[in-house]
Parts: C-alpha cells; sequence; structure tokens
C-alpha cells in the first residue's frame, strides 16, 4: 500500500512532508499569481491549493465559505494568524472579492452562482494588477487551471470500527494554455497529519496514475479573524 512521502528536514533533522503533489498537475509546478485556480467542489482540494499558494506569501483569505472548518485549515498548513474570513459578503460580494484581492495575496471564495462577464473580466483585471491568486471552491469563469478530485476513498476504518485517517484520491487537471492537457495524479488529501501527502511505493517512488486508468476511474462512478 502507498505511503506519504516525507522528506528530510536539514536543520532539525526530523521528517517533514515533501513537496506538494499538487506541483505535478500545475503549470511550471506553482500557481501564477494574478491568475485564478477552481477546486471543483472539494474542500480539502481548495485548503491544499490555499496552503500551497500562501507558503511564500504573508496573509490569505476566505470570502463566502462559512462551512470552512478552523481546525481542518489550521491542519491543511494554513498560518491562522494570518487569515482573514469574510463568511458573508452579501450582494455587494463582487465588490468586497475585489477589495479582498487588492490586498491579499491568496484569496479563497465559496461557490457565487453564475459570475457575470463584466465582474470575471473586472475580477481579472484586479487579479494581473495586484498579483493575487484566485481559489474558487466551484467553478471559476476564465480559470487557468481546473482541477478536479475523480476518485476518492478513505483508510482507517476497520471491521466496523476504528477511525478515518487519511483518503486516498486521484486528482486530475486541465485548463488553459499550458494546462491544456489533461494531467492526473495520486495523492493522500488530506493525509493521516491533515496535509496533502504524496502517494509513494513500498520502494519509496512516488506513485504515478497512468491517464487512462484515472480516466476509466472518473466515468465509472482559532487566531483567525472574522470579518461580516
Amino acid at each position: 500500500m502507498g505511503q506519504p512521502a516525507a522528506s528530510e528536514d536539514t536543520k532539525s533533522g526530523a521528517g517533514s512532508p515533501a513537496s506538494s503533489p499538487l506541483a505535478t498537475l500545475l503549470p511550471g509546478g506553482r500557481i501564477r499569481p494574478g491568475t485564478a485556480v477552481s477546486a471543483s467542489g472539494d474542500m480539502p482540494l481548495l485548503l491544499a491549493l490555499a496552503a500551497e499558494s500562501s507558503r511564500d506569501a504573508v496573509g490569505w483569505a476566505a470570502v463566502g465559505l462559512p462551512q470552512m472548518g478552523v481546525l481542518a485549515a489550521q491542519a491543511a498548513g494554513l498560518d491562522l494568524a494570518h487569515g482573514m474570513r469574510i463568511d458573508t459578503p452579501g450582494q455587494q460580494w463582487a465588490q468586497v472579492l475585489a477589495t479582498v484581492l487588492e490586498a491579499v495575496p491568496v484569496v479563497m471564495t465559496g461557490s457565487l452562482g453564475l459570475v457575470p462577464d463584466r465582474i470575471a473580466r473586472r475580477l481579472a483585471a484586479v487579479m494581473r494588477r495586484s498579483g493575487s491568486v484566485l481559489l474558487s471552491a466551484g467553478g471559476w469563469q476564465g480559470a487557468d487551471v481546473r482541477l478536479q478530485v475523480v476518485t476518492s476513498s478513505w483508510e482507517g476504518v476497520g471491521q466496523g470500527h476504528g477511525l478515518l485517517h487519511a483518503r486516498r484520491v486521484t486528482v486530475a487537471a486541465a485548463g488553459r494554455g499550458a494546462a491544456a492537457a489533461p494531467r492526473y495524479a495520486e495523492m493522500w488529501l488530506p493525509g493521516p497529519g491533515g496535509a496533502i501527502a504524496a502517494m509513494t511505493g513500498e520502494d519509496g517512488a512516488v506513485s504515478a496514475v497512468p491517464a487512462a486508468s484515472a480516466i476509466r476511474a472518473a466515468g465509472g462512478r482559532a487566531a483567525l479573524r472574522v470579518v461580516g
């Protein structure tokens, strides 16, 4: 069975999470500043994207995500001391989102329904100007990359008892430009510690997911500030 990958911390000698397996799904291995990414309704995936994006940025925000758990966000790797949430942006959500994107480098947003073209273009211009990243819980018009969990299974419960401790998933990626070609990766999301982790085999090699297999599987089927 695959295990969460770990890397050696050269400063302390302790094991630390390996580089995010999401890097294999993103053009250039990262989310480019000034762009939007869709998580297709999967909260652990959204939180993992936010943790990855905010690693080298100071500050993140969640707009219209009252269902987001603080403990889950912290376990995913988000620094609660530098986070802000606006659970109910109200009818002026577009203005609220534009204002936050101007000031915060990583912004998550909940499902806002159908976003008019003029608003989507306005927000895209704000992102390009500020260099901020927009991570949408649902679909987002103009998203550079669209990620989706296509297979999912929890581990840890046996014979009707025990605790769920990790979720094994296959994530598919598609998008525009460099992200146009579909890609797939298998990972723990969340892993046993709550954060994303790479899937490895017995020899320690990171597992790959053949595209054909993923397609068949998909077809088969409290330091956090609260504003508003």
